[in-house]
């Protein structure tokens, strides 16, 4: 069975599309099949998987919800990009802007869009990722629509702490709509090894919110190599695979698979 997981949260700059990529690429090398889908009309997954241009691209995720909206024949798996770790991307680029804004005039079914383009696709996957942008606008809903599951990566700081409770109120409207939906875990990153502050913050996690979400044990060290890989186009599998990066991305692959 596919499992589908958002990767989400409203704020920017938590690692998420990192995630996203490692996390899709770990699956890979475990021998699942994997999709990732971009979301994120700046395209930074699609560049983070070596496309240097998302922008000059002929068909992404937006042409394909598009055809969706406008009640068009579709072959889901048009514009899906094989890349050389293992996993295929189905890209987005600033298109999705201009599509946010067409769902808004959508009366019936808007926050379904991207669920029924994934729904096509379920049956030639283990694993489907989506790299949600840093808001809670339709995009995000319908991503969240689409999916099993989220994951919800998080910067070791309050104020990420504190943010958390807007994207949960979101997910229990979205419940409304999507009643399966469920959160694999919160995904503390960018950890930069202060040990006292960092623990703060996972018991303030844990007294909050741990009797209903559980907190991964994986965490995501804060290093200067998570922003090269992005830069060069590929994984930290690649970039540093002995790396503490590398380590921890594993880490969070192998808790994903036992979930």
């Amino acid at each position: 069975m596919c499992k589908v997981i958002s990767v989400s949260n409203n704020k920017g700059g938590v690692a998420k599309t990192t995630t996203t990529c490692n996390l899709g690429v770990g699956l890979a090398r475990s021998g699942k099949r994997v999709l990732i889908i971009d979301t994120d009309p700046q395209g930074n997954l699609t560049c983070c998987m070596g496309i240097r241009e998302p922008d000059e691209l002929d068909y992404t995720i937006a042409d394909a919800m598009a055809r969706i909206i406008n009640e068009e024949f579709i072959d889901p798996h048009e514009g899906i990009i094989p890349c050389e770790e293992g996993v295929d991307l189905m890209p987005g680029n600033i298109e999705l802007s201009g599509l946010e804004s067409s769902l808004i005039s959508v009366t019936i079914g808007r926050e379904s869009i991207l669920k029924d383009f994934v729904d096509m696709l379920r049956d030639d996957y283990d694993y489907i990722l989506i790299d949600c942008m840093p808001s809670l606008g339709l995009l995000t809903v319908n991503a969240m629509m689409a999916a099993d599951s989220l994951l919800i990566p998080m910067e070791a700081e309050y104020l990420s702490a504190k943010g958390l409770n807007n994207l949960l109120k979101t997910v229990t409207r979205i419940r409304r709509l999507n009643a399966d939906l469920t959160i694999d875990g919160i995904l503390l990153t960018k950890v930069s090894g202060r040990t006292n502050y960092e623990r703060e913050i996972r018991e303030k996690l844990d007294e909050g919110y741990a009797k209903n979400i559980r907190i991964f044990t994986s965490s995501i060290p804060r290093s200067v190599r998570a922003s090269e890989q992005s830069a060069l186009g590929i994984s930290i599998y690649r970039h540093d695979p002995r790396g503490k990066i590398a380590a921890a991305y594993q880490s969070l692959t192998e808790e994903v698979l036992a979930s």
